[in-house]
């Protein structure tokens, strides 16, 4: 096995710090490009690959900390790669003391990080640990200042960067009554989800579930709520109880369709229809964005139906067209009609004259293979007549085509 401190790791001389201008791309691309080389060296080698694991979470945060981060990307890019490194650092067959040196090295780099970029590091702290008693050292070394930290007397609490680790080394190590105790003073629900987690893993699961209903408050996310109160039910084995109470919204995603297939890919048993009815119930006036996903489900009819009732973006109309012009043409026709139904109606992002056209090509395409040019030429005609946009910007562009 080679030696860490001799393997000459590609991304150390990219993360220096403050090596990164403000663009935010330049930026993710070396964020995945370190990640995916650790990656490589993982299944050779899990040691080396963990001492690269570590060594890159102690570089990324000075090396990022001049990049806007406003829209939230790259904090999202490596926010994705620490669950994958931690995996990569917890499972790294090593001594003790190696890793009481990697959890030394982790922590002043959590303690250092500004912006931050490496705060989830604290929640994965237990299983950094990889036992219960170096869990219950790390526990001990934090709890006096974590207690006070949470103390109820105004004078002594306050904020400390350690408390996420501390709890979470707490149940590693199993010390759930310590846990629930130092959480019962008020305190914010990324906290108390610690006391919720120790009395799921006592089996008193039912208790959990009501405890992390009450933190319910305008500052804890229902989401992850939502979610905590999933998994306690999902490990009992009630999956109807889980999809009905929580499941719907511990699964959303960044999409519509990503959504969906997050919810289908967790509760096969339930039928992509009643998923999608349920999902649709949840954002009303919105259907049209469900077009994605009943497509994506082979719901044709009722893709077209969601697309026709709100708003639905021509862009993604269009591709559906052009993409089922030869398997599907019916469904083609129609959804390439509604993108320049929406189109003539306003909507769409920064729409150019090729988005436009783009629309009518794709719709006579699928008609060609439907045996329905004229038909469906006349529909545009008519659907064009309508206009009501401002400018009637898709007249202009298709006037002269269409006489």
């Amino acid at each position: 096995m080679p030696r860490p401190n001799l393997h000459k790791w590609e991304f150390k001389a990219r993360f220096r710090k403050s090596s990164f201008g403000w663009r935010s791309e330049p930026a993710i691309l070396r964020v995945k490009q370190a990640i995916a080389e650790i990656k490589k060296v993982a299944r050779k080698d899990p040691v080396l690959a963990a001492e690269g694991a570590v060594l890159f979470l102690e570089r990324v945060s000075s090396a990022l900390q001049q990049v806007d981060s406003s829209s939230g990307a790259i904090g999202t890019a490596v926010h994705n790669s620490i669950e994958e490194l931690v995996q990569i650092i917890a499972n790294a067959p090593v001594s003790e003391h190696t890793r009481e040196g990697w959890l030394d090295r982790l922590f002043d780099a959590h303690q250092s990080d500004k912006i931050p970029y490496i705060e989830s590091l604290a929640d994965y702290w237990g299983q950094l640990c990889g036992s219960e008693p170096l869990a219950s050292a790390w526990a001990n070394r934090l709890i006096g200042t974590t207690r006070m930290a949470l103390s109820p007397d105004k004078n002594l609490r306050g904020h400390f960067s350690g408390t996420s680790v501390c709890l979470s080394a707490l149940h590693r190590a199993g010390r759930y009554e310590e846990l629930i105790r130092l959480l019962h003073a008020d305190s914010i629900w990324p906290y108390k989800r610690w006391a919720v987690k120790a009395l799921a893993a006592q089996g008193k699961k039912a208790e959990a579930i009501r405890y992390a209903e009450a933190c319910r408050s305008p500052w804890a996310s229902d989401y992850e709520i939502a979610a905590v109160c999933e998994e306690i039910l999902l490990s009992s084995g009630l999956h109807d109880e889980a999809y009905e109470r929580y499941g719907l919204l511990a699964n959303r995603r960044g999409t519509y369709l990503a959504t969906f297939r997050a919810v289908r890919k967790k509760y096969p048993i339930k039928s992509a229809n009643q998923v999608l009815d349920d999902l649709v119930e949840t954002t009303p006036g919105e259907e049209g964005k469900w077009f994605a996903a009943a497509k994506d489900a082979g719901l044709f009819d009722r893709a077209i139906a969601l697309a026709a009732r709100t708003p639905c973006d021509p862009r993604t109309l269009t591709r559906a067209a052009r993409d089922s012009a030869e398997a599907n043409p019916a469904f083609a026709v129609d959804a390439g009609l509604l993108a320049l139904y929406w189109l003539t109606a306003g909507y769409g992002y920064e729409i150019t004259s090729l988005d436009v056209w783009d629309a009518y090509r794709s719709t006579l395409a699928a008609a060609e293979h439907q045996h329905s040019v004229a038909e469906t030429k006349a529909r545009i005609r008519d659907i064009v007549a309508a206009d009501s946009d401002g400018d009637r910007f898709v007249t202009k562009v298709l006037g002269g085509e269409l006489g």
